[in-house]
């Protein structure tokens, strides 16, 4: 058990590092924009940690990004009250709303923040969040499955 324990962790810090630093690669030696979010970070706690969660599947990690930082970026745009109420109603609906519709990561909960705080315009659903996610996705899928030989995504939809 402690041997299988290791390698969990080796595995999970290495992909770790080498999603994130080619997310980090894609955001300062290329032009093509901005690829990092604080909270993907958390999600590679999930997903090379406990994939098997529920809340590392591929739904659950691309459209509870999606959706939290999607809430986050509409509250920022269209309501006009001051920003210690907003933050706590923006990361209270996207929260409500990814449970409600069975999407939930916990790591997305914070895009609200992170989206507001940085006053982030639509184009950011694009990149950082969806491009960011479908990398993570596929460094997910390339760990879990073929080299861990897991059953990972327990379910895609």
């Amino acid at each position: 058990m402690k041997k299988e324990k290791i390698l969990k962790s080796f595995y999970a810090g290495i992909f770790s590092f080498i999603t994130i630093l080619i997310l980090t690669l894609l955001t300062y030696k290329t032009s093509l924009g901005i690829f990092l979010i604080a909270s993907f970070g958390s999600s590679m706690v999930l997903l090379y940690g406990y994939p098997e969660s529920p809340f590392a599947q591929p739904k659950n990690i691309f459209f509870g990004h999606l959706l939290t930082a999607l809430v986050g970026i509409i509250l920022s745009n269209f309501l006009t009250i001051p920003i210690y109420i907003l933050l706590p109603v923006a990361v209270g609906l996207g929260v409500g709303l990814m449970i409600f519709l069975d999407v939930t990561h916990p790591p997305a909960g914070g895009n609200p923040i992170i989206v507001i705080i940085g006053g982030v315009s639509f184009d950011y659903l694009i990149s950082p969040v969806i491009l960011g996610s479908i990398i993570i996705l596929i460094f997910g899928v390339i760990l879990n499955r073929f080299i861990l030989r897991k059953n990972y995504p327990v379910k895609w939809i």
